[in-house]
């Protein structure tokens, strides 16, 4: 699996991470709540895919909660992390959805990964 960013740079740990929990909250997106009973066989016939992140379910839960106290205190910069890392919108995209360059739009994702870093500080201290 391809990272977007590398673990060597500054934040590259956190960039990782919440590329791991974008995957992990995609991880059964669609699947409907009701299962017929053919479906059900259907999905039973098909060799099963193995999942392609490595994230705890208890770390991503976290990084969701602080996600939405992110997207409470700066609704612009919660949205921008929001859709790179869990949507996997490209920074271009967010930029032109928003009226502004991709430049900026970076800028703002990388800011939105320091606060994330510095919110999710206390569970590296206590691990």
């Amino acid at each position: 699996m391809n990272t977007r960013k590398p673990g060597r740079l500054p934040l590259g740990d956190t960039e990782y991470m919440l590329e791991q929990w974008g995957h992990w909250r995609m991880d059964g997106m669609g699947v409907p709540n009701y299962v017929s009973p053919a479906w059900a066989v259907m999905r039973d016939v098909m060799p099963c895919t193995t999942k392609s992140y490595c994230i705890t379910d208890e770390l991503a839960m976290a990084v969701d909660a602080v996600m939405g106290k992110l997207c409470r205190r700066d609704p612009q910069m919660g949205d921008f992390v929001w859709l790179y890392y869990a949507a996997k919108w490209p920074a271009k995209r967010i930029g032109t959805k928003h009226g502004m360059s991709e430049a900026s739009a970076r800028q703002l994702i990388k800011t939105g990964v320091g606060w994330v870093d510095c919110a999710l500080e206390r569970f590296r201290e206590a691990a």
